[in-house]
């Protein structure tokens, strides 16, 4: 008998150490993200995984205009700036487990949208991956 009850603490056990991925997303009541079509987007100074280009390249196969770069302020005039926070962790190889990404107001920099995804070690994807998932989750509404 105290053999099934160990089991199913086990069991237990490990779907809370396991946690659950997620996507989520949020917008400016007066947002619009239709009427943007062309992006900036903005480089963490500590990225070296190439993250502000996956977003972009992203963005051009969605059918918008969109470069990247380091500087704060876009070179030529845009209708948004994309931000974003990615968090690595390390679990046998280093892996993305958070990726947030914030669409901007070109003009005024206040956020017009941001959608998050969250990925622990068991349910992982690449970087390419979850650019794609935060990408398709913040214009969802856009896509025909």
């Amino acid at each position: 008998m105290k053999r099934p009850i160990r089991t199913l603490f086990f069991l237990t056990i490990c779907c809370l150490i396991v946690g659950c991925a997620s996507i989520h997303s949020t917008r400016a009541p007066d947002a619009d993200l239709s009427t943007l079509h062309t992006f900036y987007v903005q480089k963490l100074p500590a990225d070296d995984n190439g993250i502000e280009k996956m977003i972009s390249d992203r963005l051009k196969a969605m059918g918008y205009q969109s470069n990247y770069g380091t500087a704060e302020n876009p070179p030529t005039e845009v209708d948004a700036i994309v931000t974003y926070e990615d968090k690595w962790m390390w679990d046998m190889s280093m892996y993305l487990i958070r990726l947030t990404v914030q669409v901007r107001d070109g003009k005024s920099h206040s956020i017009l949208a941001s959608a998050e995804s969250y990925r622990p070690s068991l349910e992982r994807k690449s970087p390419q991956e979850m650019v794609t998932e935060v990408m398709n989750e913040l214009f969802k509404k856009e896509q025909k």
